[in-house]
């Protein structure tokens, strides 16, 4: 619901390509406990819940972008006469990024409280961080 009141996703009364959702854990941490046998067990704490959208048919049906995510050393060498460096958080950044209106109706996926679809991009498709790292890093390059 804060990605509809954000202006993120938007209803959808009907679409072509629609895909599943699902809610899993997001894991904070590890906790060892002892077991009845007195045995130490690693146990994933529970710190909330992420949303996930399986768009494996949309990603299989995508045209993929061919532009190779820079290496490590590469982005060091861009850096190195640059004063000002800016980090972003990939997460959010990718939803600052429009989808093309005619191409938002493809990313519709099923909600306990409806059917939505995204207007900026989000980090399950397949193309979101090639389409991040050319339009934002530009930004930041300056």
């Amino acid at each position: 619901m804060k990605f509809l009141h954000a202006g993120i996703i938007y209803p959808v009364p009907h679409s072509e390509w629609v895909s599943p959702f699902q809610v899993v854990p997001k894991k904070g941490g590890t906790t060892i406990v002892t077991n009845e046998k007195n045995e130490l067990i690693p146990q994933h704490t529970v710190i909330g819940w992420r949303m996930c959208i399986d768009y494996r048919n949309l990603n299989k049906a995508t045209k993929k972008d061919h532009v190779p995510l820079p290496f490590r050393d590469e982005m060091l060498e861009w850096l190195a006469n640059h004063s000002f460096f800016c980090f972003l958080d990939g997460y959010s950044g990718y939803h600052q990024i429009p989808i093309h209106p005619d191409d938002q109706s493809k990313t519709t996926f099923t909600y306990p409280y409806g059917t939505y679809a995204y207007r900026r991009i989000s980090f399950e498709l397949c193309n979101a961080p090639a389409s991040f790292q050319r339009c934002m890093m530009s930004i930041f390059l300056i």
